[in-house]
C-alpha cells in the first residue's frame, strides 16, 4: 500500500500539473495583439474582395514589380485557363487545345500567323477585362452598404479593417467620433498606400467618393490610363536605386528573390535574373538604350496596346516554330503545350491526325 507521505506527494504533483495546464490555457486564450478592437481572424475571401490584387490577369508584370509567370497562358487561354490543370487528363486537354487552334486559325489554312495570334491575344485580354468588371460589381456592393452608388474612404477603411480582424462596429464608431485608432504599424502602412491609390482613382472633381467605375480603377489599375501611370510610378519607385525615376538593367534585375542557401536555390535565382534580363533588353527597353523610362514601362504594361499584342504573338510563335516558317502548326503547339497551357501533353504526335 502507498504510504500517507507518498500519497500526499503524488496529490501535490497532480495539483501542480493541473495548475500548469490552466496557466497555459490562460496564456493561449489571451489575444496576441495589443488592440482591444481586434476580433477573430478575417476570412481571406472577404479580404481579397476589397484589396487590390497583386496579380492582374493579362498584365505582363505584377503590382510588386515581379514578372507575371502565367502571362502567356492567360493571353492564350483566357477564361479556359482554369480547365488546363496539371491533374487534368492529357487526352482531354489535347482535344481542348485542338479546338483552340481551330478558333485562332480563322482562315483555316492549318497554321497560325502572327496577325491571327495577335487578334486572339487581344480577344483573350478583353475576356480578362470583362471578368474583372463583373467581379467588381459584386465587390462594390460589398463595400457600399447603403447602396447609394458611392463609397467613401471611411466606408472602405472600415470594411478593410474588418477584413483584418478588427471589430467593425467599434471601428465605425471611433471613425465617426474622430477618435484615434490603435492600429499596428504594418496595417497602417498598407492603409496609407491604399489611401494614395484611392486618391488617384478619384476622378475630377475629387470628392473622395468612388463610384463603381472609379472603384474598378482602384482595384484594377489596368482599366484606367491614369491608374496605369500610378502603378508604373510605384514600380519604378520600388526598383529605382539612384532616384532618377528611370530603370537601368542592374536595377531591374536586383529585386531580391530570397536568400540563396543551396545550389538549387542558386539555379532558381539565376533563372529569375535571366528572365528579367531578357524581358528588359528585348521588350521593355523599346529604343535599346539601356534605360527604361516611365513612358516605356507604361507602354509595356498596357494590356490593350496592340503593338504589344503583336510582339507577344511573334514571341509565342518563335518559341514553338521548329520549321522556322514564322507560323505555328498544330503539331508544334501540341509539342510545346506546357508553354501555352501550363500542361504537358504526352503522345501528341501519335493521336493528332486521328483526332483533328
Amino acid at each position: 500500500m502507498m504510504s500517507r507521505q507518498a500519497f500526499l506527494c503524488s496529490l501535490g504533483s497532480l495539483y501542480l500539473s493541473l495548475l500548469f495546464v490552466f496557466l497555459l490555457m490562460d496564456v493561449y486564450a489571451r489575444p496576441a495583439n495589443n488592440s482591444a478592437l481586434k476580433e477573430k481572424p478575417a476570412d481571406n475571401k472577404d479580404e481579397n474582395e476589397i484589396l487590390p490584387p497583386d496579380h492582374l490577369n493579362g498584365v505582363k508584370m505584377e503590382m510588386d514589380g515581379h514578372l507575371n509567370k502565367e502571362f502567356h497562358q492567360e493571353v492564350f487561354l483566357g477564361k479556359e485557363m482554369e480547365e488546363f490543370e496539371e491533374d487534368s487528363e492529357p487526352r482531354k486537354n489535347r482535344k481542348k487545345l485542338m479546338v483552340i487552334f481551330s478558333k485562332v486559325d480563322i482562315n483555316n489554312d492549318k497554321k497560325i500567323s502572327a496577325k491571327e495570334m495577335q487578334r486572339w491575344v487581344i480577344e483573350k485580354t478583353d475576356e480578362h477585362f470583362q471578368e474583372a468588371v463583373e467581379e467588381n460589381k459584386m465587390h462594390f456592393r460589398a463595400v457600399d452598404p447603403d447602396g447609394d452608388g458611392h463609397v467613401s474612404w471611411d466606408e472602405y477603411k472600415i470594411k478593410f479593417l474588418a477584413s483584418k480582424g478588427f471589430n467593425e462596429k467599434e471601428i465605425a464608431e471611433k471613425i465617426r467620433n474622430n477618435e484615434e485608432l490603435k492600429i499596428d504599424e504594418e496595417t497602417q502602412e498598407v492603409l496609407d498606400n491604399l489611401k494614395d491609390r484611392w486618391y488617384q482613382a478619384d476622378n475630377p472633381p475629387p470628392d473622395l467618393l468612388l463610384n463603381e467605375e472609379e472603384f474598378l480603377s482602384f482595384l484594377h489599375p489596368e482599366h484606367s490610363r491614369g491608374m496605369l501611370k500610378f502603378m508604373v510610378k510605384e514600380i519604378i519607385r520600388d526598383l529605382d536605386q539612384d532616384g532618377d525615376k528611370k530603370l537601368t538593367l542592374s536595377e531591374f534585375i536586383s529585386l531580391p528573390v530570397g536568400t540563396v542557401e543551396n545550389q538549387q536555390a542558386q539555379d532558381i535565382d539565376d533563372d529569375w535574373v535571366k528572365d528579367r534580363r531578357k524581358e528588359f533588353e528585348e521588350l521593355i527597353d523599346a529604343n535599346h538604350d539601356g534605360i527604361v523610362t516611365m513612358e516605356e514601362l507604361e507602354e509595356y504594361m498596357d494590356p490593350r496596346n496592340e503593338y504589344n499584342a503583336l510582339n507577344e504573338a511573334k514571341q509565342m510563335i518563335a518559341v514553338a516554330d521548329e520549321n522556322q516558317n514564322h507560323h505555328l502548326e498544330l503539331e508544334e503547339i501540341l509539342k510545346y503545350s506546357e508553354y501555352f497551357t501550363g500542361s504537358k501533353l504526352m503522345d501528341y504526335a501519335r493521336n493528332v491526325h486521328e483526332e483533328f
